[in-house]
């Protein structure tokens, strides 16, 4: 049985998504939420790896449970809040479980928990992610009860001119320039938005839309539309740099802080299994 969870996080205190031996991480917190629940040793496959710090408010996984994990998950009768409601699919009512493992205040919760669909895989089916970063000015000025979720740069930023560059990456590109570098890994992405507006509070916001991310490209890209905010970059030198394929100084990576997973999209259902077995062997060929 194949469970899909949408899931929420406030990344601060965890070192990540992927589980570190010794560390804190959000997958090694809800994995242990589950063996409490259902037994066994449960194993999360999730759509996107969020990095030390960031955030989600979308995030996408699933879980594989075995006979006796699935013995668990039914033998306990489930009914809604109240007490005339229709009994709950057990699949429905794990969330709730979770949450109760996790604790009222947690930092991590899970939304919902269903059956998942045939052919779906968290990681493999989706067909993008999306990101918004959030990022305060001095038109902005500092906001103590955002600090987690939002990163301060000490200039007035053109968030126009920074629109213009964002907007100059779009499409099917090597995004060398803007990725962490990893072994045998491909940094060719379909950018399919990137944007920026004014929040009504000031924040700038950037809407960042792809297939996939390499490591810690949205944060680049970031930096580099901020290098333009600044005039220390024109909005032709952002795409010029892409094309180069050779990280430079003037493009900083900024803080996680700022950065929140905020969806991930799937086809439709009858599609699901065709887009996972692509994706797994383009991934092969990588």
């Amino acid at each position: 049985m194949r469970i899909r969870l949408d899931i929420a996080y406030d990344g601060t205190h965890f070192r990540g998504w992927a589980r570190q031996p010794g560390l804190r991480s959000v997958q090694g917190t809800l994995e242990e939420a589950i063996a409490r629940v259902l037994g066994g040793e449960p194993r999360l496959v999730v759509a996107g790896r969020t990095d030390a710090g960031v955030h989600a408010a979308g995030q996408v996984a699933h879980i594989d449970l075995d006979e006796g994990q699935v013995a668990r998950l039914v033998a306990r009768p489930s009914r809604g809040d109240a007490a005339s409601d229709p009994p709950l699919d057990p699949a429905e009512r794990l969330a709730a479980r979770l949450r109760g493992v996790l604790g009222a205040y947690a930092d991590v919760t899970v939304h919902r928990t269903r059956l998942a669909p045939e052919g779906f895989d968290a990681r493999f089916s989706a067909v993008w992610r999306r990101y918004e970063y959030r990022l305060a000015d001095r038109t902005a000025g500092y906001d103590p009860l955002e600090r987690h979720r939002t990163t301060t740069v000490r200039a007035f930023l053109d968030e126009g001119e920074m629109d213009a560059a964002a907007r100059s990456l779009i499409g099917l590109h090597d995004f060398a320039a803007y990725c962490k570098p990893r072994e045998e890994a491909t940094t060719i992405r379909t950018l399919l938005e990137f944007d920026w507006r004014r929040a009504s509070d000031g924040v700038l916001v950037a809407n960042v839309k792809a297939d996939a991310f390499c490591h810690s490209m949205v944060r680049a890209l970031v930096g580099a539309c901020v290098a333009v905010g600044e005039g220390r970059l024109d909005v032709e030198d952002v795409a010029a740099i892409r094309d180069a394929g050779d990280r430079v100084p003037e493009v900083k990576v900024l803080a996680a802080r700022g950065l929140t997973l905020t969806d991930v999209g799937y086809p439709d259902d009858a599609l699901l299994a065709a887009r996972a077995e692509q994706t797994r062997a383009r991934r092969d060929r990588e």
